[in-house]
């Protein structure tokens, strides 16, 4: 919880277009808000748009539940009844705000952010093992889940909003916590979701196309990425873990003063892996980094792990852990859910679901399911709706090199879900793969599933851990490893009857 105190202070050093009224410089905030919803008597109400609903339309309602004020990008709705503040950024205002009322906890807490287009999930829980290995007390922010201390937490957001992530680290710090390491998406970056925060260690993954549909181009989506090298309202970070092997790692803003760890496979990369062997048991390598050599094994699947077993190798260096620990904490991750996760009832077959959803972790993932099958690869596919369209064809590309393509729906979401699958299928249909098309997801995995052949793998894509799909706007439960473990026991597989 944070300390009462007065409108003021709360709001010391954040931007104001408009002066904070005299009537209400010393008055009590007893909270902060920006979902009317959950305000209460004494707080502070920060009202901003969203892509969908603009906040300011919930102003009246958090007043009338006991706020003492609002604080907006914009004006007032006319005729608001209570004192109104206007500020140049409304996220940023409450990212400040937020840290002012907490206590300033990522002062304390040493915070590791990742960002990237694909293996930030990975390195995130990567990183936490690594940090409990080493005796640490941690909090783990991802797309996943949220973990506190040991407890698990629904994930509302891949990074959650500025006031949310401030609470939880000041409550970590409650806890005897000591270091955090949260995945920093691109939107959160773009909107001022980390904005003000120090951060001890910066990760970067690799670049890809992805979310263009909110970022416009490459470029926005790259310099959002940059932000967190930069320093997004805060100092730069003191280390920075980057992909030596990624083109656009030189082009990171890197401050002088960052101590830089750059992770590879050849020549150049200051912690590089060598001697690697990868199995369907996992992978082992060895690891140097100056004059420190260490084997690393882990049961994570695929040469691309590799890398991300690496990025984590340096997060852990940056804080001067020993490569024995960091060897350890890798040892003890297991599988991540929904990346290159098995769906094993004893068939003769491979089964795994995996979150790929971008053109290259597509590739990826076709590349570990050839590499580990002596059989054809199957590999089930589809788009996101409301997305940006232009990735359609190139995931159908990338899916083209399977030898079977199952198409479908993923998460229509508004959008018509033939209209998708039309646009993904102009890039199977640039290769003379086999394939087929199914808008119901559940049937297509039905499919998949039902023409593998013992030796063969089917890669089922796009929504890994999810439990939902979501299709004209409405949830549904959906959760791939449920279908397809229903299918093989229907198939007579796991003790089940054929049916």
């Amino acid at each position: 919880m944070g300390t009462a105190m007065t409108v003021a202070e709360v709001l010391a050093g954040v931007p104001l277009r408009t002066p904070v009224p005299a009537a209400i410089e010393g008055q009590t905030v007893t909270g902060l808000g920006y979902d009317s919803r959950r305000v209460a008597t004494g707080f502070l109400f920060f009202a901003f748009p969203g892509s969908r609903v603009d906040g300011r339309a919930f102003a009246a309602e958090a007043m009338r539940r006991g706020a003492v004020a609002v604080v907006s990008d914009l004006g007032p709705p006319e005729g608001f009844p209570g004192p109104w503040m206007e500020t140049p950024h409304g996220r940023q205002a409450l990212a400040l705000a937020a840290r002012n009322f907490y206590g300033a906890p990522d002062a304390r807490i040493q915070l590791t952010g990742i960002t990237g287009t694909n293996g930030k999930t990975t390195v995130a829980y990567l990183v936490d093992s690594v940090l409990r290995a080493a005796g640490k007390t941690t909090a783990l922010v991802g797309t996943i889940e949220y973990r506190l201390a040991g407890k698990v937490l629904p994930a509302a957001n891949t990074t959650p909003e500025s006031l949310d992530l401030v609470a939880l680290l000041a409550e970590l710090e409650q806890l005897g916590g000591t270091h955090a390491t949260m995945e920093v998406s691109s939107h959160a970056l773009a909107l001022g979701r980390v904005h003000a925060l120090q951060f001890h260690t910066a990760v970067f993954t690799n670049l890809s196309q992805d979310h263009l549909d909110f970022h416009g181009t490459m470029e926005a989506y790259f310099h959002a990425k940059s932000r967190l090298f930069a320093g997004a309202g805060a100092p730069p970070p003191g280390w920075a873990v980057v992909n030596h092997e990624d083109p656009a790692t030189p082009k990171l803003p890197i401050d002088p003063a960052t101590r830089v760890i750059a992770y590879g496979l050849g020549q150049g990369a200051s912690l590089r892996a060598s001697h690697i062997a990868s199995t369907v048991r996992g992978l082992q390598f060895h690891v140097g980094y100056g004059k420190q050599k260490k084997r690393i094994r882990s049961p994570l699947i695929g040469g691309v792990n590799v890398h991300n077993i690496l990025a984590a190798c340096g997060a852990g260096i940056s804080y001067g852990l020993p490569l024995d620990t960091i060897a350890e904490g890798i040892a003890a991750c297991p599988g991540i859910p929904g990346r290159f996760e098995r769906v094993d009832e004893g068939q003769p077959f491979g089964v795994v679901v995996d979150y790929a959803h971008t053109p290259d972790a597509l590739r990826n993932v076709i590349a570990i399911a050839r590499a580990l099958t002596r059989g054809r690869v199957i590999t089930l596919f589809g788009c996101g709706g409301d997305r940006d369209r232009n990735k359609r064809p190139p995931m159908g590309q990338a899916a083209a090199a399977s030898d079977f393509v199952v198409l479908t729906s993923d998460n229509p979401r508004s959008e018509d879900p033939i209209a998708i699958l039309t646009d993904a299928l102009v890039g199977v249909r640039r290769t003379d793969v086999a394939h087929a098309i199914e808008p119901d997801r559940a049937a297509a995995i039905r499919q998949a599933i039902g023409m593998a052949h013992a030796g063969d793998m089917v890669i089922l894509a796009g929504k890994g851990h999810e439990t939902y799909q979501e299709i004209a706007g409405q949830r549904n439960p959906f959760d791939d490893r449920e279908v397809a473990r229903m299918v093989l026991r229907e198939m007579g597989f796991g003790g089940g009857q054929r049916t």
